[in-house]
């Protein structure tokens, strides 16, 4: 077997036959490099020597990773949705949506460390834990759930606390909806439009009517109707993925207390009846189908 040398593009390129395939690399980008893959496989750093704790560690990180990427595309949507432009908001919200599945299912993983596995190396946890998680009380704050108290976990890392106290004092995903609403001529309380962005939302029953207004006439308000579904998704699929948290939770430690000092089942139980977009769910209740065909009752076809 022989290597072929040569220079594309001024960097030194390389080519050998291998199974039957030519293949091509060079000392520019390498796979490695582009991915940091010595970094990121190098970042497992159990605090234990129980063979279950790489499970927890990995799953955690993988979660992490996932939450950075619907953190960047949440963003990207937003921009979208500031410049009116529905249809690549649409685009990254179904990108979001298909993580969200992923993360969903991801928690089977975990659900397979048993009681006994976990308690192999709960105890050398101390108080890490997952309520710790900047990306998720910033993605939280980002969807909506404006809550000043949980920041002070963030209290000792000042870059971090910056960062999240930013996006708690910004208008949130749902609000730059309401503001494209108010754009398109929905009459939005101003209370809705100018406040104190780091307050929780408090539900309108303007805002309701407003959505009421483009799903009884889904041909006139077709983008916003479908932008209003993609928004559905968002909270539903975050919802089932708190749920699957909760239940997998359960499994492991049952009703124990949180590393962390949370209530654990119980917290996370709690976490089950926040909203995002409190409009888009209440509206639903006051939908009517409209009246058609026969009197079915009298046994007419229908």
């Amino acid at each position: 077997m022989s290597i072929r040398r040569f220079v594309e593009d001024g960097v030194e390129s390389f080519e050998a036959e291998i199974d039957g395939e030519m293949i091509q690399w060079d000392k520019g980008l390498s796979y490695a490099r582009h991915l940091q893959t010595e970094k990121l496989l190098s970042a497992q750093v159990p605090v234990t020597d129980k063979p279950d704790e790489m499970l927890f560690v990995i799953m955690h990180q993988t979660m992490e990773l996932w939450l950075k990427l619907v953190l960047h595309e949440a963003r990207i949507a937003v921009a979208a949705i500031q410049a009116d432009d529905l249809g690549h908001a649409g685009k990254t919200l179904d990108r979001i949506a298909t993580i969200q599945r992923h993360m969903i299912h991801s928690w089977e993983v975990l659900a397979t460390l048993t009681p006994h596995d976990f308690l192999t190396f709960r105890g050398y946890l101390r108080k890490a834990s997952g309520f710790q998680s900047h990306q998720y009380r910033e993605l939280e704050y980002l969807l909506g759930n404006k809550r000043e108290d949980l920041l002070l976990v963030h209290a000792d890392d000042a870059e971090t606390h910056a960062r999240l106290s930013a996006v708690l004092h910004a208008p949130s995903f749902y609000d730059e909806v309401l503001k494209l609403l108010a754009r398109r001529g929905f009459a939005i309380p101003a209370s809705h439009l100018e406040r104190d962005w780091s307050r929780p939302y408090e539900a309108s029953e303007a805002v309701e009517d407003a959505w009421l207004a483009v799903y009884s006439d889904v041909e006139q308000y077709w983008d916003l109707y479908m932008l209003a579904e993609k928004v559905t998704a968002l909270e539903y699929y975050f919802q089932e993925w708190r749920f699957k948290h909760m239940k997998t939770v359960a499994r492991v430690i049952g009703q124990k207390q949180g590393t962390g000092g949370s209530a654990g089942v119980n917290y996370l139980v709690k976490a089950l009846n926040l909203s995002f977009f409190p409009e888009l769910w209440a509206m639903r209740t006051r939908m009517v189908a409209p009246k058609a065909g026969g009197n079915y009752a009298d046994g007419g076809a229908p």
